[in-house]
């Protein structure tokens, strides 16, 4: 029988959360859908239905992911959070066999949001239409929310006179289609540089994923010149190869039995991808995955700073809005007990973070970093007035003076605490019997700790700290516009090798000694360059697909997201990056002139505003800058090089 005319697919929503297209996912196999086109979600609750009528195709051991076929024959992937493989199972739960039958709204997964949020890259999770060659076009919704079971998500037209039965598909044979896998095996090992260059290899749900010993020696053409390859693409030390769900489980095997490949877990191709990374990319990637989990409340207190500065300070007249409507006083100290609660208690957030990366007990973190900002001690900045008029406080430890000082605000005497702390927990945890742990190890690894802080970590790291805060602010001041012409140059740079989280850290230090940063106004301008330059690309672009995400990702940038703008569309054609460069590097050079400040870490694009605590015209005009500047830089360029 023959089907005549276009037919149509409705996708329902299996989850229920905040919609965003596959362009903002931060992943490159998604986000350049390499394993084709659909949408994303952030679910706000653990269960996954289907969102078919249809059968499971296909289920992982790691219960991360499935892979739905629908009765017209369309092909589903519903990938739950990104990098979860590494969880390998932990938190999810599976409800459906391979081969089982389901229906629109039936359960699939049940998984632990909270646990994904903690231990994942993300809990963001794509749903891509995996086999599209029959779709001739994707309806996608313009809901922001949907719900799980009942919400439309997507409808798929696909492509009309689809035949069954008058031409019944020819049915490849089995032993022809392992001899292709054998062969495409074969090409991949020798593309990546052979056996000898590959350190450990294993796959997930849609690629596999190489320790390379040297990834210079990979032959990317030969790679993607592979029918099986969707893409590439190299990260924390792993290269890895978008081939597909189902089809990289039969790659992977044939290049362990036809190659001599030994199998590897995922946990072992990423202890050997992390071996790779020089001592630099160590730490860089150690301050990453410390600052990243707590930086949502770091922006939220430094939104809520910036409210509290509007109505504080004199920003529309000579006049503050508590000074012309003193009913409003109340209010705004409490908004700002509410905002400086997180930088007064950063420690405590940097020791719950940091000591959780370095292996120990995360609640031992929050308790050490509490201990250093304990009410009985005197915060660091009064501390040395005190000491100045010999009245300062300290304890006397059999004869030696330890300074009683509080470490508010500070960043570099809690990170070398936690680490202190989790290495101490660890030994002894190897040490101490299991029913003697509880009462040994928490409470000597904690007191040795605390002691050592007081003692020698803190006074040796806030001097470091006192030194680097320091150092930055004389160069600045020696030279704010040659600092500031810099920075704006290579902080975009910074972003595409991870380097920029680095600076977080001494943002908030300075931040802590000094109450201000000159180095964040910069950050907020260079991600509003990026939007600028993408934007412009949406106006001179002439393909659809080009103009949809480049519109998307320039709201991303000016809203502080940079990534999908940067690797989407700027560093793809390169002189949208290049132009978002020296609008960045102007604008940089100008606000540090004009010495701009701000007192808190914010939302890193247009609403950076809110931020700013002095020079606000200053910085509107280094933002005017960095509007005008890349745009029309990168419109001029693109309308000749996009003509076609």
């Amino acid at each position: 029988m023959a089907l005549q005319g276009n037919e149509k697919e409705i996708i329902i929503a299996p989850l229920s959360g905040k919609v965003t297209a596959l362009e903002n996912v931060p992943d490159p196999t998604f986000a350049k859908k390499m394993m084709g086109d659909g949408l994303a979600i952030e679910p706000t609750d653990g269960k996954v239905v289907s969102p078919v009528n249809g059968e499971v195709v296909v289920t992982f051991p790691t219960k991360h992911a499935i892979g739905l076929k629908t009765e017209s024959g369309i092909e589903i992937l519903i990938h739950v959070g990104l990098e979860t493989v590494h969880m390998d199972g932990e938190g999810f739960e599976v409800h459906v066999e391979q081969g089982e039958q389901v229906k629109v709204g039936d359960p699939l997964i049940t998984f632990d949001l909270q646990l994904i949020k903690e231990r994942a890259a993300s809990h963001i999770t794509p749903i891509i239409i995996t086999a599209g060659d029959s779709v001739e076009h994707y309806g996608k919704t313009s809901d922001d929310t949907v719900i799980a079971g009942e919400s439309n998500l997507l409808e798929l037209t696909l492509k009309g006179a689809r035949e069954t039965n008058a031409n019944p598909v020819e049915k490849r044979d089995g032993t022809n289609q392992d001899s292709e896998y054998k062969e495409t095996a074969k090409k991949i090992v020798e593309a990546v540089g052979g056996l000898e260059n590959i350190h450990a290899a294993t796959h997930c749900v849609t690629r596999l994923r190489f320790a390379l010993d040297n990834e210079d020696a990979v032959d990317k053409d030969a790679l993607e010149d592979l029918d099986v390859v969707k893409g590439t693409f190299s990260t924390n030390g792993q290269y890895q190869i978008v081939i597909g769900q189902g089809t990289v489980d039969k790659v992977y095997q044939s290049m362990v039995k036809e190659t001599g490949l030994k199998e590897a877990s995922k946990d072992d191709v990423k202890a050997a991808g992390g071996k790779k990374l020089n001592p630099l990319q160590r730490g860089i990637k150690v301050l990453a995955d410390i600052f990243i989990p707590i930086l949502p409340a770091i922006v939220t207190a430094g939104l809520l700073l910036g409210l509290n500065n509007i109505l504080v300070n004199p920003i529309f007249t000579d006049q503050s809005i508590i000074e012309m409507f003193p009913s409003w006083a109340g209010m705004a100290d409490m908004i700002n007990v509410i905002a400086v609660t997180a930088f007064t208690f950063l420690p405590a957030l940097i020791g719950w973070s940091a000591v959780k990366r370095f292996g120990g007990n995360p609640l031992l973190g929050i308790v050490l970093g509490l201990i250093l900002v304990h009410p009985a001690l005197m915060p660091a900045g009064d501390y040395a007035i005190a000491a100045a008029n010999g009245e300062a406080p300290t304890w006397n430890l059999f004869g030696l003076e330890v300074n009683m000082m509080g470490y508010q605000g500070q960043v570099l005497p809690v990170l070398v605490a936690a680490w202190v702390l989790a290495s101490i927990e660890k030994w002894l945890k190897k040490r101490v019997i299991d029913s003697l742990q509880l009462l040994i190890v928490a409470p000597i690894a904690l007191l040795l700790t605390g002691f050592l802080s007081f003692i020698l970590i803190g006074p040796v790291t806030f001097t470091i700290g006192n030194w680097i805060t320091s150092g930055l602010i004389a160069v600045f001041d020696a030279a704010p516009l040659l600092g500031g012409l810099i920075y704006g140059a290579l902080y975009a740079p910074l972003v595409i090798t991870g380097m920029h989280h680095t600076f977080l850290a001494v943002d908030l230090q300075l931040i802590g000694s000094t109450g201000s940063t000159f180095l964040w106004p910069i950050l907020a301008l260079s991600n509003i360059a990026q939007g600028s330059a993408v934007f412009a690309i949406f106006l001179a672009a002439k393909n659809e697909k080009l103009k949809g995400l480049a519109g998307t990702s320039g709201i991303s940038a000016w809203l502080g997201v940079t990534e999908p703008a940067l690797f989407g569309v700027n560093l793809q054609y390169r002189y949208p990056f290049v132009a978002a460069i020296i609008g960045t590097a102007i604008a940089g050079a100008f606000i540090t002139v004009g010495g701009v400040q701000a007192s808190s870490v914010g939302v890193g694009g247009v609403p950076a505003f809110l931020s700013i605590a002095n020079s606000m015209g200053a910085f509107f005009l280094g933002m005017l800058i960095v509007i005008i500047v890349p745009f029309i830089i990168t419109f001029a360029i693109a309308k000749r090089k996009l003509k076609n």
